[in-house]
């Protein structure tokens, strides 16, 4: 399989930038879940946070890697058989899951630093707490962060049906190009 997209696949940069994504964004829905049932006399309740915003800010930089190699490498165009409103529908699905994750990911990093310190990744750096001092930026933001990880999921979920769908039901290679196929 070759690295860059080509006219009729997504090469492996896409389709691993996309799987893995996918996988983060459901994986630390389930770990954010998880993580505010906690007790205070868990062992996971300063871990698990930590573990969530460490993974949340790499997938922050593996967002922003996406969309530059979206401008270095086009994905292919769509399948001949998407009409008109078919295209509209999968560019503005796209736009709005593009959005979303860094609303999400912006709404967890004002969380984080509201009281004015920076988060640790991993124990290996720090970023800086640029915003703190918000009226209530740790509960508004929380607040929004947990509804646009609700709404993000959602729409992931119909996206994935929609691949599914057209798999199956329209027998198009919608899928199967970004599972690095060719069509």
């Amino acid at each position: 399989m070759q690295l860059r997209n080509s006219p009729s696949r997504y090469g492996v940069v896409s389709v691993v930038l996309h799987w893995g994504v996918a996988l983060a964004v459901f994986g630390l829905f389930g770990l954010g879940l998880w993580m505010v049932g906690l007790d205070y006399y868990s062992p996971w309740r300063k871990a698990g946070p930590d573990l969530h915003k460490s993974i949340g800010l790499v997938l922050l930089a593996v967002m922003l890697l996406r969309v530059v190699w979206r401008f270095i490498s086009p994905p292919p165009p769509a399948p001949a058989n998407h009409g008109a409103l078919t295209r509209l529908a999968a560019k503005l699905g796209h736009l709005a899951l593009y959005i979303g994750l860094f609303a999400v990911m912006i709404a967890g990093y004002l969380i984080s630093t509201a009281d004015g310190v920076g988060i640790p990744v991993f124990g290996l750096f720090e970023v800086p707490a640029l915003v703190s001092d918000l009226p209530d930026q740790a509960d508004l933001a929380g607040a929004i962060h947990l509804w646009l990880a609700w709404g993000l999921v959602i729409f992931a979920s119909l996206h994935a049906l929609a691949a599914l769908k057209h798999h199956f039901i329209d027998r198009d290679a919608t899928l199967t190009r970004m599972l690095g196929r060719k069509a």
